[in-house]
């Protein structure tokens, strides 16, 4: 199992940022408003994590929040539900005001991992 948090694996293009904004799906499983889009361009699932200025003032409280959130991705990737040649664009957006440590963080990300569906093949 590789517990790595690639390069690859970050979703930084603004391409492939406004298609998810624009044709993605959608739940909110709290603190966690979750877009994810199936993408088989890409060569592996890629992640995008927001923590909102508006909620948490202090850029410091806002880098906490994000690295807890990558790190618990990171050690559960694998729950991710995955079809064959079937990747997905993921935006984890942090809604919450409240500051939350890696304990609270860690079961709401498996969770949301869990609750994303997995990518209907073309053969069904």
């Amino acid at each position: 199992m590789d517990c790595k948090f690639s390069k690859n694996e970050r979703l930084h293009s603004k391409k492939l940022i406004k298609e998810l904004f624009d044709k993605g799906s959608s739940f909110f499983l709290y603190p966690f408003k979750v877009l994810y889009l199936d993408n088989p361009g890409i060569s592996e699932n890629q992640l995008l994590v927001s923590v909102s200025k508006k909620k948490l003032k202090n850029a410091t409280d806002r880098n906490y929040i994000k690295r807890r959130v990558k790190e618990a991705y990171r050690l559960n990737k694998h729950l991710l539900p995955s079809a064959q040649g079937s990747n997905k664009l993921i935006a984890l957006i942090y809604v919450s005001k409240d500051l939350m440590g890696y304990h609270e963080i860690a079961p709401k990300v498996i969770k949301t991992l869990k609750k994303i569906p997995v990518a209907k093949t073309s053969l069904e």
